[in-house]
């Protein structure tokens, strides 16, 4: 089996799928990252603005209730303009996240994710800039 790259980064998870947050805490647990969750948009902003620092990369669902992932990503970014913001969803294209990839997004895996997917698209990220 091919080896995937892990990490030691910490991850929040906001999504409002369960069976979504189990199997992306077990897979990126098992790469060694440690992992946070939201369920939804308005968790998300306070998790990260009550952990500065802390949280290396969001990855962000874009169609949750109460607040979607568009007004998400905006509301961290005035949190802290260099968040790192990975867009995930089944249900909105590349295309409509354009704006959010525009501005600083780190990039978008459509779901359903693929472990192997992840695991190089978060090494890609990370180690920009390195």
């Amino acid at each position: 089996m091919e080896r995937l790259p892990g990490g030691t980064e910490t991850i929040l998870i906001v999504d409002d799928q369960e069976t979504v947050w189990d199997f992306l805490i077990e897979a990126l647990q098992n790469l060694g990252y440690s992992v946070l969750l939201a369920e939804n948009g308005e968790d998300a902003v306070s998790i990260y603005r009550e952990n500065p620092n802390e949280i290396d990369l969001v990855l962000l669902d874009m169609v949750m209730p109460k607040m979607g992932g568009h007004t998400t990503f905006y509301q961290l970014k005035n949190l802290d303009p260099d968040v790192k913001v990975l867009l995930s969803s089944g249900f909105v294209s590349a295309a409509s996240v354009k704006d959010l990839q525009d501005n600083g997004a780190a990039g978008f895996l459509p779901k359903p994710h693929r472990i192997k997917d992840l695991a190089f698209e978060l090494r890609r990220i990370f180690d920009q800039g390195k």
